[in-house]
Order: C-alpha cells, then sequence, then structure tokens
C-alpha cells in the first residue's frame, strides 16, 4: 500500500483569541508554523522562537492580513534564561521545537542526547515557569505541549526523542495538576509521524539504520504500526492544539490527544 497525502484541515475548531499572546517555539517550520498561522487566524498575536531567521521571515509574510499578527523572535533554546524571559506575559504556550537524531545507544553521541533533552525538555519545563506568573495572575492560561506517539510508545534507535517526549509527558501533567486551582490547563498533542522536514529528514537515518532503501522506509518503518497509511499534515496537528485552547476544552487537563492513526490501538 502507498502512503496517501491528505489536504490540510480547515479551520473548523471556534476559537477567539483576540487579545491574548501566544508563544510558539520552532516556528519557523512544520507544525510549529502551522500552529503559529492558527493562532493567528484565531485573533492572537504571536511570538514565533526559532533559530531560522529566514524561515520566521516567511511566516511573517505569511500571516499578513490575518487577525492576528506574527512577531519573530530569533532565539537558541539551549539559551535556557532567555528562553524563561521569552515567556512572559504569554497567554497561550505551545512547546513544539524538537530535534531528532536516529542511532543505537551504543552509537548516540552524548553531548547529541544532551541538546536534545535540553531543547525538548529543560527548555519548555523553562517557558513553562517563565508564562505561569502572567498566566496565574489573570486566572486563565493555556500551555500544549507537542508530544508524539514516541512521548507514549518507543521504538529503536531513538533513545534521546523517546525520552525527551516521555519526560515532556510528565513535565505537562505536573502543569496541569498546579495549574488547576489557576484556571491554566497543560495538555499534551501526540502525532504519530507529521509531513515536516523534521521527518523527511530521517529517511535516510533511517534507511542506513534499517539496512533498506530510502524509498522503503516510509511505508515499512515509519508507517508500519499506523493503521491509516499516510503522514499527518501540520494543519491536522495545529487544529488539535487549537481545540486545547479553546472554551470547549477547558475542562481537559493533563489529558494526551493522540493523533496516531491508529498506531496505539495495538
Amino acid at each position: 500500500m502507498t502512503a496517501r497525502s491528505a489536504p490540510p484541515a480547515p479551520h473548523a475548531t471556534p476559537l477567539d483569541l483576540g487579545g491574548r499572546t501566544a508563544l510558539v517555539t520552532g516556528a519557523a517550520g512544520g507544525i510549529g508554523r502551522a500552529c503559529a498561522l492558527r493562532l493567528a487566524a484565531a485573533g492572537a498575536e504571536v511570538r514565533a522562537v526559532d533559530l531560522d531567521a529566514a524561515g520566521l521571515k516567511d511566516l511573517v509574510g505569511s500571516a499578513d492580513g490575518l487577525p492576528g499578527a506574527v512577531e519573530p523572535h530569533v532565539l537558541d533554546l539551549t539559551d535556557l534564561d532567555a528562553a524563561e524571559r521569552a515567556a512572559a506575559g504569554t497567554d497561550v504556550l505551545v512547546n513544539n521545537a524538537g530535534l531528532q537524531l536516529v542511532r543505537p545507544l551504543e552509537e548516540f553521541p552524548p553531548d547529541v542526547f544532551h541538546t536534545m533533552l535540553t531543547v525538548m525538555l529543560e527548555a519548555p519545563f523553562r517557558l513553562i515557569r517563565g508564562a505561569l506568573p502572567h498566566m496565574y495572575g489573570q486566572g486563565w492560561g493555556r500551555i500544549v505541549n507537542v508530544s508524539s506517539v514516541h512521548g507514549l510508545r518507543a521504538s529503536a534507535y531513538k533513545s534521546a526523542y523517546v525520552a525527551a517526549k516521555h519526560g515532556l509527558e510528565g513535565l505537562s501533567k505536573t502543569a496541569a495538576l498546579e495549574g488547576a486551582p489557576h484556571g491554566v490547563t497543560s495538555n499534551c498533542v501526540n502525532p504519530a509521524y507529521v509531513r515536516t522536514p523534521l521527518v523527511e529528514k530521517q529517511l535516510a537515518d533511517q534507511a542506513r539504520t534499517h539496512g533498506l532503501p530510502e524509498e522503503r522506509v516510509l511505508t515499512e518503518v515509519l508507517l508500519r504500526d499506523s493503521a491509516v497509511k499516510r503522514l499527518i499534515e501540520p494543519e491536522e496537528v495545529a487544529e488539535a492544539v487549537a481545540y486545547l485552547c479553546g472554551p470547549q476544552a477547558s475542562f481537559m487537563t493533563g489529558a494526551s490527544v493522540v493523533l496516531d492513526g491508529g498506531w496505539t490501538a495495538h
């Protein structure tokens, strides 16, 4: 069976974030870009955080004409103090930035492991820490952590990614328990493989690691455990993020919203 694509998801979730400030990490491309545009379409003033200055410039151009605005912030999330400062005054926080490297444990570079855990787990902690005083003060806030099916399941050769995403799940649940009395929700969105540059760059790594031609990696490795044999579109993930920011999800907290095409149904 060949992998199928899907059209971008429509902006179907009712959402009005006028007067709200949202921060999205990893906003220059993929899921982060889709989330930034979706929240700007709902009227939010979006702080778009990424290392990719050119990608952020393109994002700002794409947001022209939307009810909200996108403000680019070039930031290295390994600068944890700067990350925490950037989150001050945030009403909606979307922790999305991520890295990937596919290697057996015994070959995994320790420095890369450290960097991935810093960007994907410690930086979200610092961003949440920076955002909570404002959220608590106004009695409202939305934290959405873009986790993964790998926050719920493990795959071989992805030790850092799986460790970071499992940690993010626990961080999100703790933020949910602490934030509930203050009107702050914290949830994870858990997609399987999304049509992003991060996934596309995996194909060569996976081909080498599994000893397969690159064209077979998508169907035989990435989509092997998915009942729906296609990649998820970034806009579909952004729509789940939008739902969690709306009033209809005010009772949802500490949850993991799974978008995995049936992977975890096994």
